[in-house]
């Protein structure tokens, strides 16, 4: 394989051409792919992996990662219901549920960034926390909302597009904005790319990654108030194995494990290559015992790519 095909198949284009096929194929052999009421359904349906991929897309670009985002997805989603319950207010449930998971994202910075311990254990010792955590407080059982206009963040739209399908559109354009336009986005990847290098170049090491765990934080607690919305409950044990759906997009999309590398377009087709195969899988009444052997395939797939990526110095 030369150079340069490999650049075509491995990069952000090659991507995007395999994105592309695999659309036509579904398109052509999987009856009702297209029909709006499952393409709606197919975009409702990679909302929370899509929130959080945005801000895992940064985690992973300064070499951590966050295995707790499943937890605090599930938990902020329980405290927005707790909260609007007992206050009658649907903001002040938002906003509860926004420091909630600021609060869990800013723990896991400051012990990662600040004190040094690994992003494994770490994340692996929150998402244990936190979903305990939800569990105590919901003695295990779903809570109801009581509030019927909560029903109304998932269920309203605009112009006949449902609203967490245009706050997803919203979060990748702000991303990508950010991660491209901004001395901060800038800045993440150079932290990925040598965090020796930018620390001498005046970067905020420290601060910029525990910024990051925080916004990670935020962009579940967002994705946590959707989902109870959208499932009408809060639900102690929702969004298991979200973290893995997370990293899966992010590397699918090209960012690499190693970190200094990553775009937002990228994200958005991993993104939309996961989402289209739980949609196919559930159009062909494939049994969810196998639906978990594909993605665990995804996942590998991923992780293969990714390697292939970075021994042959893909950059972008």
């Amino acid at each position: 394989m030369t150079s340069t095909l490999k650049k075509l198949l491995l990069g952000e284009q090659g991507l995007l051409v395999i994105f592309a096929i695999a659309l036509v194929l579904v398109s052509v052999f999987v009856p009702n792919f297209l029909s709006t009421r499952n393409v709606i359904g197919l975009l409702q349906a990679v909302v929370t992996v899509g929130l959080v991929a945005c801000s895992m897309m940064l985690c992973l670009a300064t070499r951590d990662f966050d295995l707790s985002v499943g937890s605090t997805v599930a938990f902020t989603g329980m405290m927005a219901v707790m909260v609007t319950n007992a206050t009658g207010s649907i903001p002040l449930g938002i906003l509860g549920a926004i420091a909630a998971g600021a609060a869990v994202g800013m723990v896991n910075g400051i012990i990662i960034a600040k004190i040094g311990i690994n992003a494994l254990i770490t994340t692996l010792a929150t998402m244990q926390l936190v979903r305990g955590f939800g569990l105590i407080i919901s003695d295990g059982r779903a809570v109801g909302v009581k509030e019927p206009a909560f029903y109304n963040i998932a269920l309203s739209n605009v112009f006949g597009i449902p609203t967490p399908i245009i706050v997803l559109a919203v979060a990748f354009l702000v991303f990508g904005i950010v991660l491209n336009r901004t001395v901060f986005g800038r800045n993440t990847l150079a932290i990925g790319g040598n965090p020796d290098a930018a620390r001498l170049a005046g970067v905020k090491v420290v601060r910029t990654r525990v910024t990051i765990f925080a916004i990670q934080g935020v962009m579940a607690a967002i994705a946590g108030v959707l989902l109870a919305s959208r499932i009408t409950s809060g639900q102690p044990n929702a969004a298991t194995g979200l973290e893995l759906s997370a990293i899966s997009a992010c590397v699918l999309g090209g960012v690499s494990l190693a970190g200094g590398r990553a775009t937002m377009t990228g994200v958005m087709v991993g993104v939309m290559i996961l989402g289209i195969a739980e949609n196919v899988m559930n159009l062909l009444n494939i049994q969810a015992f196998y639906q978990y052997v594909v993605r665990g395939v995804i996942l590998l797939f991923a992780v293969l790519l990714d390697n292939l990526r970075t021994s042959s110095g893909i950059r972008r």
